[in-house]
């Protein structure tokens, strides 16, 4: 995503600063002796609303000098001819304007008139080092006006102000809960509404109101915030709500300034709507997105029209339309070096050099680190792209904006890396590096530790690229606590700007076995570095940061609780296998399988998803052979040597939509042999033997069809069956299941199980993950409100069951949010189906699982194994279609 908006620049900041100051020095105006002065402040600040910066200097010099040199109206004017220095990016002369007011006001006594100018005097600071690139600078001096501003529309521009600098540094949370202050909306998260995406309004009534400037660009703001850190909808909605202001006010230059923001969150919809197979939507929603910045390009500002031209090539170039994209291009060639110096204008010019690339290898992802490809572009072009990399570095160092030096460093370095000329890709890199530690931008520092490493592993200088990924992923960490995006310019989705260093990491910690037996001090580091990532990644899906489980290391479960339990770390890589195998009272071990391409691999692993759907589907056994291969068998004889009865799975994001029970040796399935669970990560909430515990149920399900969902004719008899099992259980059935009457059913008595067979369905995106009830669908957190935020004094839930839920047909990661829900509900075990199965096979299933695990002896991965067995033993659901879909997370005793 390209983030259009650095600060308030166009007619809507100059006329709200400028007015500001005029009307505001009423009673320090009454003590001017010549008329003539305050006709040049007028005449100076309409030049300045009508652009015509260059007239305007001479007009503020004139009044300056009319000005005694004491007079607060004298700061006033000098700072007012700092900013029009601005707009001309005469950044010394702006810089030695505002000193020379800060020096007036310095002499003169603290009266409410001085503080008000100082106030806007500071305001006028912190956007001279916003727009030179020291964005905590900023940040610090119009912190000093907001202690002093005593008007509520200043005070809200400086805010504004503020947040979009805490967006350069990275700092998104931050930012949102600033901007919904402003706009007086609830900030104990960044969400603009509790609502659902189906029953929001767009744009809603309540965002449009009062209709005011501040309130249209202070929504603009939090609009490009919501899209960095992935509230796509409500980035959608806040912008439209935005551009309704806007247009309701006729300003039409702000219109497009949001346009251009809007398209940029349309695009991200297209590409999300991609990734989990809805094609319609995203036609649909590149369509508006072009719409958005052709409204855009129309912009008087140079530099906003340029972007908005920009953003169509780019967006063209995802489409594949190489022609078109091309034609629209010439014209940004010919305008660029005619940009006066600015962080915004070199930024423009480092992306511009970008898209000629990428134009030219006809990918639009040649430069990101994962598909990183020149090879098809002219040396001619590749040449212009280093000057105007190297130009944008100068040019960034005149203004002394080290962020911008450094990124423009690392493109460098990005270039030399693609030739594989590796000395001046190292050097580059290190110089990038060397400005992101100056600059203290650690969102940019992991990058380039990671570009470092990439660069000396494919040296074969191992070792020190192994300390370059230990430092990126120590970076990282280090970032958790504030930053959920990387700046915006650079940023790319976690698939390729985090999941890969984990992987790379990995791959070099623990090579194949045909290379040597790794230690087990790398196995044990490898096997914790995966589980960050799986953190990181669950994280990502959250949005959310310290994942608050109370965890006990699984290590201890399987030696101490349960010796039967071996835990098997599947790992894939670019060119194979990595399984890790942990037995009961034994070091890790280490396998290792090649694979044939990591795309084909995912492919596999996909259409073994796919035929899964369907009853005796001639694909599924070769599949499903095909992976016990790559997994099972290379572990096999030592599992069955250590003779153990249960295999916990902590699955790659790759195979978590595979249910492991129909893995298949040949002969016979996986479950047929063992009781398999999944753990999200290493480690387990709180493994209590559930015959501990007093059994009190929750029963709600739905068997009429509801919101253009199937009917589940067998829920009744399932619950019924359940129900018989748990004689005090409390059941829900049909328009009793609302909502409201789970909230309430919930916090009436302490439940351990909650079983709920209703249409579900887990998508690797929180809006598109839910549970269908009577009256509405329950999304992610609010079931997680439902759930965990339950009165004093609970019982944890051990058991959470979903009976009738689904994975997200396309989405390739659907099944993360499925662990989404088990961690966010705090259950210590959640059952779920990957798919919808016929619902008389969920009741016979259903009823047998509760019959084993009233057991004491039987543990649940055991019982959900005896319940599976029945089914396969059935000559009516003998296909993995009707048995495979059920998997156990978390807890297994």
């Amino acid at each position: 995503m390209y983030k259009l908006t650095k600060r308030i620049k166009r007619s809507l900041l100059v006329f709200l600063i400028l007015f500001t100051f005029s009307l505001s020095l009423g009673p320090v105006t009454a003590q001017i002796s010549s008329q003539r002065a305050l006709q040049l402040v007028e005449q100076g600040q309409q030049l300045h609303q009508a652009q015509q910066y260059e007239q305007a200097i001479p007009v503020w010099q004139e009044a300056i000098d009319l000005f005694p040199a004491d007079s607060p109206n004298r700061a006033m004017a000098v700072s007012n001819l700092a900013l029009t220095y601005q707009y001309l990016q005469q950044w010394d002369a702006a810089q030695e304007a505002i000193n020379q007011s800060l020096s007036i006001l310095e002499s003169v006594p603290t009266t409410p008139e001085q503080q008000r100018i100082l106030a806007q005097t500071l305001d006028i600071q912190g956007r001279l080092q916003q727009e030179t690139g020291k964005p905590q600078e900023a940040i610090n001096t119009w912190q000093r006006a907001a202690a002093i501003h005593t008007d509520s529309t200043a005070l809200s521009l400086n805010q504004i102000n503020q947040a979009q600098a805490l967006q350069d540094l990275g700092f998104y949370p931050k930012a949102c809960s600033t901007l919904l202050g402003i706009l007086e909306l609830p900030n104990s998260e960044c969400t603009i509404s509790l609502e659902t995406p189906e029953t929001l309004e767009t744009p809603k009534p309540t965002l449009t109101t009062p209709a005011t400037p501040i309130r249209a660009q202070a929504l603009r703001s939090l609009g490009n915030v919501l899209r960095v850190i992935g509230d796509l909808q409500q980035s959608q909605q806040a912008l439209e709500a935005s551009l309704t202001i806007f247009q309701e006010l006729n300003l039409p230059d702000e219109a497009k300034q949001t346009n251009l923001n809007l398209g940029n969150t349309l695009r991200v919809l297209a590409n999300r709507s991609e990734e989990i197979g809805d094609f319609g939507a995203a036609e649909s929603y590149r369509q508006q997105a072009l719409n958005s910045y052709q409204q855009a390009t129309f912009h008087p500002s140079l530099i906003l029209s340029l972007q908005a031209q920009l953003k169509q090539v780019e967006l063209l170039m995802e489409l594949e339309e190489w022609d078109q994209a091309g034609g629209l291009i010439s014209p940004v060639r010919t305008t660029t070096d005619r940009l006066p110096i600015s962080r915004e204008a070199i930024y423009l010019q480092l992306n511009y050099a970008k898209t000629i690339l990428c134009l030219e290898q006809q990918n639009a992802a040649c430069l990101a680190p994962r598909s990183l490809d020149l090879s098809l572009v002219q040396e001619s072009t590749l040449t212009e792209a280093a000057a105007i990399f190297r130009s944008s570095i100068e040019r960034a160092g005149q203004i002394q904006d080290l962020r911008t030096q450094s990124y423009g460093y690392a493109l460098l370095g990005r270039l030399y890396e693609s030739q594989e000329n590796w000395q001046p890709a190292g050097e580059y890199t290190e110089q990038a590096l060397s400005k992101s530690w100056q600059a203290q931008a650690s969102e940019l520092t992991y990058q380039w530790q990671w570009q470092k490493a990439r660069i000396l592993s494919a040296q074969g200088q191992t070792e020190q690229a192994l300390i370059l990924y230990a430092q990126t992923l120590q970076t990282l960490q280090s970032l958790r606590s504030d930053l959920v995006s990387v700046n915006p310019e650079i940023r790319f989705t976690f698939q390729e700007s985090i999941e890969p260093i984990y992987r790379q990491y990995v791959s070099l910690l623990i090579p194949p076995q045909t290379k040597g037996e790794s230690s087990p001090e790398n196995l044990e580091q490898a096997r914790s570095i995966i589980d960050s990532l799986q953190l990181a990644e669950l994280e990502n899906f959250f949005r959310l940061v310290c994942l608050d489980a109370v965890p006990v290391a699984i290590d201890q479960v399987t030696d101490k609780n349960d010796p039967t339990a071996a835990v098997i770390y599947p790992i894939l890589l670019e060119d194979r296998f990595e399984i890790i195998l942990k037995l009961p009272g034994q070091p890790l071990r280490h396998y290792t399988t090649p694979i044939d391409g990591l795309e084909r691999t995912q492919r596999i692993l996909n259409r073994l998803t796919q035929s899964l759907t369907q009853a005796n589907n001639q694909e599924t056994l070769p599949l499903a052979e095909q992976i016990y291969d790559w997994i099972l068998r290379p572990i096999a004889e030592d599992l069955t040597a250590s003779k153990v009865k249960t295999l916990v799975f902590v699955l790659d994001s790759a195979l978590r939509n595979v249910p492991m029970s129909v893995l298949y040796d040949g002969q016979q399935y996986l479950v047929e042999s063992y009781g398999i669970t999944l753990i999200p990560s290493l480690q387990l909430l709180d493994p209590l033997p559930f015959q501990e515990l007093r059994t009190q149920a929750l029963l709600a399900g739905l068997s009429k069809a509801r919101d253009k969902f199937s009917p589940l004719p067998f829920v009744p008899e399932e619950l019924e069956k359940i129900q018989s099992q748990f004689p005090s259980s409390l059941s829900l059935l049909d328009q009793s299941f609302t909502r409201d009457g789970l909230e309430d059913a919930i916090n009436s008595v302490p439940f351990n199980v909650v079983h709920l067979a209703t249409h579900g369905q887990f998508s690797s995106q929180p809006e598109q993950t839910f549970i269908l009830s009577w009256d509405t669908r329950i999304y992610i957190d609010d079931l997680n409100t439902l759930i965990r935020d339950r009165t004093d004094n609970s019982e944890a839930i051990e058991l959470l069951v979903f009976s009738a839920c689904e994975t997200l047909t396309g989405d390739d990661r659907a099944a993360l949010g499925l662990a989404g829900v088990a961690i966010r509900a705090g259950a210590r075990s959640t059952l779920a189906t990957l798919w919808q199965v016929q619902d008389e096979a969920t009741a016979i299933l259903m009823g047998r699982f509760y019959q084993s695990f009233q057991d004491p002896s039987v543990t649940k991965a055991d019982a959900l194994r005896q319940a599976q067995l029945t089914l396969l033993e059935d000559n009516n659901f003998q296909s993995p279609h009707f048995w495979g879909a059920y998997v156990l997370l978390g807890n297994w005793l």
